[in-house]
């Protein structure tokens, strides 16, 4: 199997170190060169011919933004990790990239330990390069599945008058890697009179959550905000489950309202996909939909089978438009999706599925 190639880009001497040492202990990895600015990788990415770039957003010369367009234009072939700090700024420009086309990002190690640091970039950097590498030179992985049934077939969305006459109140999403793109190709296209409340549950860091949702507010005929304890779930609403907390949905009196908590990461993660829905099975029911979009992982799985169980409807994204083919594959192999859908038909799936609910 051919190694991963990789080209590291980074004004700091210090961190192009650090990441060159974290990436070489892996023997899948092979770090084919450094630059220390965006003018640089642009001109040495055709030459050194990366898998995967990761590339720092503030450097002189060039700075990350401007030398990912133009490493799109020379050398499309690599897939670039966007490497950030955790800062407004930081998360806003971050947000941007992932919109122009970056596969993923990681926040720059903040520990003083220089072993901390590396143990740091191996745990978080390492599985999202070899997820962005191409097939011919990754290993094939698929997730575990406990329930492996037979797959559900792919389904175009014609509404079954079934599904029009079951009365849904919630759409619950989940994603992760590729996800800023994702979610800016669906919530967009919804209109203003979408008559139930969005959660989502995207996997990100604090701040990060917060510009996401500013971003895709900026976008959207909905509104869209980073969720808050006790926002009350109101229809053509769209809730964002914030960084580093899980997001839940409860009922106070008559009205169901949004609880945040600090619980134990799941899946390696927090906000956790399971945790949101595993909380709109026990309050909604078969009155829910989820959706489980492109991501690592299987963050989502047992929650969409809860969810299942309940009755409710599960759609998935398909493999053709996933940036990671993750996430939507667990729950696909399980047997639990209902309809699996490319990326670009899903917004008008959930139209049809409320709007002609209404007026049927």
């Amino acid at each position: 199997m051919s190694r991963i190639r990789v080209l590291v880009v980074d004004d700091s001497p210090i961190l192009r170190k650090l990441i060159t040492e974290a990436l070489r202990a892996d023997r899948e990895i092979e770090v084919v060169g450094t630059a220390s600015n965006g003018k640089e990788a642009v001109e040495k990415a055709p030459k050194l011919r990366p898998d995967v770039i990761t590339l720092d957003i503030e450097m002189p010369i060039m700075d990350g933004l401007t030398a990912l367009e133009k490493l799109r234009k020379v050398y499309p072939k690599a897939r670039v990790i966007m490497f950030s700090s955790l800062t407004e700024k930081g998360a806003k420009e971050t947000i941007k990239a992932l919109s122009l086309g970056a596969f993923d990002f990681v926040t720059k190690p903040s520990s003083r330990s220089l072993s901390e640091s590396i143990k740091r970039i191996q745990e978080e950097l390492v599985p999202k390069i070899k997820s962005a590498a191409p097939r011919s030179v990754k290993r094939a992985t698929r997730p575990t599945i406990t329930h492996r049934t037979r797959p559900v077939a792919s389904k175009k969305p014609g509404l079954s008058r079934r599904i029009l006459t079951g009365k849904r109140e919630v759409v619950a999403i989940g994603v992760s890697t590729g996800g800023p793109k994702a979610l800016a190709e669906v919530i967009p296209r919804l209109p203003a009179n979408f008559p139930v409340p969005i959660l989502i549950v995207q996997h990100m860091p604090p701040i990060f959550t917060a510009q996401l949702a500013q971003r895709l507010d900026q976008l959207s005929s909905l509104k869209v905000v980073e969720a808050s304890e006790g926002n009350p779930l109101v229809p053509g609403k769209v809730f964002i489950a914030p960084g580093d907390k899980h997001m839940e949905v409860k009922t106070v009196g008559t009205s169901k309202v949004i609880h945040l908590h600090k619980g134990p990461p799941e899946n390696s993660c927090r906000p956790a996909v399971d945790v949101l829905f595993r909380s709109v099975a026990k309050v909604y029911g078969g009155r829910s939909v989820g959706v489980i979009l492109t991501g690592m992982g299987q963050d989502g799985l047992a929650g969409a089978k809860l969810m299942k169980e309940k009755g409710a409807l599960i759609i998935s994204q398909d493999e053709a438009t996933s940036v990671v083919y993750g996430m939507p594959r667990a729950v696909v192999e399980a047997g639990i999706a209902d309809y699996v859908l490319p990326l670009g038909e899903i917004p008008n799936f959930l139209q049809k599925l409320f709007l002609q609910r209404i007026a049927a």
